[in-house]
């Protein structure tokens, strides 16, 4: 059985980090491709502290740290927040582990945040990002054309998002799909 178990960052994550934003494996799915320099992750990682429009966790697979989930623009007023996961390391791909942090963030947002709407935005050309959330009852909202500029080339992204009164029609679906692969889910 795989354990999959989300954490706070520590100043221990930090050079991971860097190492896993300027991956290729992740890089290719980022809005930005350009070698990440470690004074501009410096300044990105120090301003996570204290924002409370953002918030990050560290995903661990058997207690390996394995990649990152997050959430952003988190806006009480309006209700809403956006959310981005990776996976950085490739030995945990395949095994579940994106929809067990699909099923826990959407959890946290509708649980203890209290927000009305999870969003997000996915290139066109990441379909199993963008299948993953169809998968857990995301509608797509949007398709923003030429919307990123990667290595000379305009990428279309997908805008996707899911509210708050669809979610208990959905998740006990999601949750046996999750102990059907082994992981307990609350």
């Amino acid at each position: 059985m795989t354990t999959v178990t989300l954490r706070d960052l520590t100043e221990d994550d930090r050079e991971r980090m860097h190492l896993w934003r300027n991956s290729p494996e992740v890089a290719a799915y980022m809005y930005t491709d350009h070698l990440i320099s470690r004074a501009e992750h410096d300044r990105w990682f120090d301003g996570l502290a204290g924002d409370p429009r953002r918030r990050y966790w560290v995903i661990e697979v058997d207690g390996l740290p394995a990649g990152v989930a997050n959430l952003a623009d988190i806006d009480h007023h309006n209700g809403r927040c956006s959310l981005g996961h990776y996976l950085a390391e490739p030995s945990v791909r395949g095994k579940g582990v994106g929809a067990y942090v699909e099923y826990w963030l959407i959890e946290q947002v509708f649980g203890p945040l209290g927000l009305n709407k999870f969003w997000t935005e996915v290139l066109l050309s990441n379909p199993s990002a963008w299948r993953l959330h169809l998968d857990f009852g995301f509608q797509r909202e949007a398709l923003y054309r030429q919307h990123v500029m990667k290595n000379g080339q305009y990428h279309d992204v997908v805008g996707l998002g899911l509210l708050a009164e669809d979610w208990p029609a959905l998740r006990p679906a999601m949750k046996t799909r999750l102990e059907a692969k082994g992981y307990e889910v609350d």
